[in-house]
């Protein structure tokens, strides 16, 4: 399994950027996609993540404090892709993002490589 993540940039305050995260090989239900962040000098911490739980069960999603009502994740079944809308940026989104997948049935963890947003003041 192998995650590819892209759409990273450069964008003023105020500004709008989609990142994709592509899935490449075989992930398992339930399972957990997650967004993370990495500012310099920070500790990473999770933006946001998108539960399958399984079959019978639909995708909840859930985000952290300092995004919430700003970013919106989302996964397109059809391209194997989760997506993060970020809208309203501000320069504290500053960050490297990464993409995670937990497969809840075989355990296993995937990590995107990640990309880079800088949002000016």
């Amino acid at each position: 399994v192998q995650l590819q993540a892209s759409g990273g940039g450069f964008v003023r305050a105020g500004g709008s950027l989609r990142l994709s995260c592509t899935i490449s090989g075989t992930i398992f239900s339930p399972n957990v996609m997650y967004w993370h962040r990495q500012a310099p000098g920070k500790q990473r911490e999770m933006v946001g993540r998108i539960v399958s739980g399984g079959s019978t069960s639909g995708l909840s999603t859930d985000y952290g404090d300092s995004v919430q009502g700003r970013f919106t994740i989302s996964w397109d079944n059809a391209k194997n892709t989760m997506y993060l809308q970020m809208n309203g940026l501000k320069p504290e989104d500053t960050a490297v993002y990464y993409c995670q997948v937990h497969d809840s049935r075989t355990l296993s963890q995937y990590w995107g490589q990640g990309t880079l947003v800088t949002v000016s003041a």
